[in-house]
């Protein structure tokens, strides 16, 4: 139990946590969050943040609160805001409601507010607290933190496997590795995700869509992530399936203007990011979708890409599932790394989460 809170400010807390978690599919690029307002004991008003642009989580809550917010405890699992952005700051909200107290979860991370929005309250005689089950309000807004603090997103790789760690045949075979269940998690993944990173190489091979299906978002708001492919020499193909529906960046190294041309006419922006090696620049493009808004970047990459992300230290995350099945060792492997010398080499991981998943494992492990 986190110290100097209550167990009823930890129930109260816990349920805004889960409020926040309905945004986890749609507030892209703004934070998850999740209001609570309780008087006397009483739960009199509670809302959460669906969409930039929408009403804040304190809003929505203090709407459904009206006069009985006057004097009340609210329980906020981000610090709230104090700038005018597209809504109005939500510090002002709750002081012209009049509450007494306010407990945050996080303060924010964004320059735009970090500790103001509770210095405002607090200047103001609002008695305002801070973290109270901060890491499971952290984990809700992982990209939104890192693209504030480190000016990159999150990055995610996701991977399909085998138990012996093989992703695809000799032969490039992949489907399907894993069963049903596995794959409809997968697109859980992809559906909370901001933008969804592959290579020209998987484009080329198995032709993704790279599109959420079957995850529905809340309020009949449905919302795909941005496709960004990764085509140093833009040699992408324009009948390409994830270049149907928009919604595309390839991210090059070359300018070749006519085949520039080509791909803007089929909808898809193209960014030059050119590295010293003639292959794009992974860090400037993680900084640039940051630039963009994106906090969470989940990819689906093969061996070479991934292999380069990991080299070049830009790994967050790794997501894997296991198919309960041996392929060989002339298969495929997950990813293209250089080949160690010594066991002092390795990249050690911290295992966060395993699970089955239909009749595959799932594994959740971070990079140190």
């Amino acid at each position: 139990m986190s110290p100097g809170f209550s167990s009823a400010d930890h129930e109260l807390m816990a349920r805004a946590l889960r409020l926040a978690e309905r945004g986890l599919y749609t507030t892209t690029p703004n934070p998850r969050v999740g209001c609570v307002i309780v008087n006397d004991g009483r739960i009199v008003g509670e809302g959460w943040h669906l969409r930039a642009g929408g009403r804040h989580a304190e809003v929505h809550a203090l709407q459904a609160a009206g006069g009985s917010a006057r004097g009340a405890t609210v329980y906020v699992t981000l610090e709230p805001c104090s700038h005018h952005g597209r809504t109005p700051p939500c510090a002002d909200a709750l002081l012209a409601a009049g509450v007494q107290r306010v407990v945050a979860a996080i303060a924010d991370p964004n320059p735009l507010v970090a500790g103001r929005g509770l210095a405002l309250l607090r200047a103001a005689g609002v008695r305002a607290e801070e973290g109270l089950l901060a890491e499971q309000a952290q984990e809700i807004n992982i990209g939104f933190i890192a693209r504030m603090t480190r000016a990159r997103p999150w990055l995610r790789i996701k991977v399909a496997a085998s138990l012996d760690g093989k992703t695809a045949l000799r032969n490039g075979s992949s489907q399907w590795l894993t069963g049903p269940q596995a794959r409809q998690d997968g697109h859980r993944w992809r559906a909370r995700a901001c933008a969804i990173l592959t290579g020209s190489g998987t484009v080329r091979h198995d032709d993704p869509q790279l599109s959420v299906r079957g995850v529905k978002g809340q309020g009949n708001y449905s919302r795909q992530p941005l496709k960004v492919v990764v085509d140093s020499r833009l040699e992408l193909r324009p009948d390409a399936r994830l270049l149907r529906d928009g919604n595309v960046l390839v991210a090059a190294a070359v300018a070749e203007p006519n085949r520039i041309t080509a791909l803007r006419q089929l909808g898809a922006e193209v960014v030059l990011v050119p590295g010293s090696d003639g292959q794009v620049d992974l860090p400037a493009l993680l900084a640039e979708l940051a630039r963009r808004g994106i906090n969470e970047v989940h990819g689906e990459a093969g061996c070479r890409l991934s292999g380069s992300l990991l080299r070049a230290g830009l790994v967050d995350e790794l997501l894997l599932y296991l198919a309960p099945c041996l392929v060989g060792d002339a298969a495929r492997g997950m990813f293209d790394l250089p080949a160690l010398d010594s066991l002092a080499g390795k990249r050690s991981l911290l295992i966060r989460d395993l699970r089955p998943v239909g009749s595959d494992l799932r594994l959740l492990a971070r990079l140190g």
